[in-house]
């Protein structure tokens, strides 16, 4: 499986939200040229989320993707793909599950790492998972986060929630840059990243990049075809040398 750690490619991760369909919309990101997926378990009230995302989750919740839904979701896709598979959910889920019963049966569907938007880092030591920081985030919390993490740091390239926006994130290079001071971990920055310039923008700064609700609204809208020509898109702008053009 890809490792974010394991070269100097810039990583593309690529959110999609668990379904029925989620199995074959990965296939096709992979394709695309994604080294790793989070597949959203749905949550009822999903504060770090966007009106995509949001959207997103009720339908799944409407179609009855609940927890055990999502594993088995989970291990559909994974016997399609050879990449890391990472959930991402929020801590009510895990708590009413159970913390450690929630990842056994994650990681023997095929999680490689989770990521709980809401569980502070000092929470449930054991358990393993990427840390998130955001640019309000204090150089010692974000020291704590990188100690902590699974593989790679998520930096969260803006304040506020998931979803596309129509400039590049001002506030991601300083924290790349407080973030290179105290780690040298891979760092990945997700939200507010959805077209191939602005991924290129965010991996010129770091390790790579996550995107979410485009790739949602997209694979929702067009399927797994569209879904897999949106993603060769970033791969292609991630893999231009800087001051290229990547349609040159």
């Amino acid at each position: 499986m890809t490792d974010p750690s394991s070269d100097d490619r810039k990583r593309l991760s690529i959110y999609l939200m668990a379904g029925p369909e989620t199995p074959e919309l990965a296939e096709a990101a992979v394709a695309g040229g994604a080294d790793l997926l989070e597949i959203g378990f749905p949550f009822s009230d999903p504060l770090a989320d966007g009106p995509v995302i949001r959207l997103a989750g009720e339908r799944a919740l409407a179609r009855g993707m609940r927890t055990a839904a999502c594993l088995a979701c989970l291990a559909e896709t994974r016997a399609r793909v050879d990449v890391p598979l990472i959930p991402m959910t929020y801590a009510s889920i895990l708590e009413g599950y159970g913390y450690e019963r929630f990842w056994g049966d994650a990681k023997s569907a095929g999680a490689t790492s989770l990521i709980v938007a809401d569980l502070p880092v000092e929470a449930e030591p054991e358990l393993p998972r990427v840390q998130l920081v955001a640019p309000t985030t204090p150089d010692e919390r974000i020291r704590l986060a990188a100690e902590r993490t699974d593989g790679w740091l998520y930096l969260v390239s803006l304040t506020g929630t998931t979803g596309a926006r129509e400039t590049e994130s001002s506030q991601l290079a300083g924290l790349v840059r407080r973030a290179r001071a105290v780690t040298d971990v891979p760092l990945l920055a997700g939200f507010g990243i959805s077209t191939p310039e602005q991924a290129a923008g965010a991996a010129a700064l770091a390790d790579g990049v996550v995107v979410g609700s485009r790739a949602v609204e997209i694979a929702d809208e067009e399927g797994a075809r569209a879904l897999r020509e949106y993603v060769a898109s970033l791969r292609s702008a991630l893999s231009t040398p800087a001051g290229a053009s990547a349609t040159s």
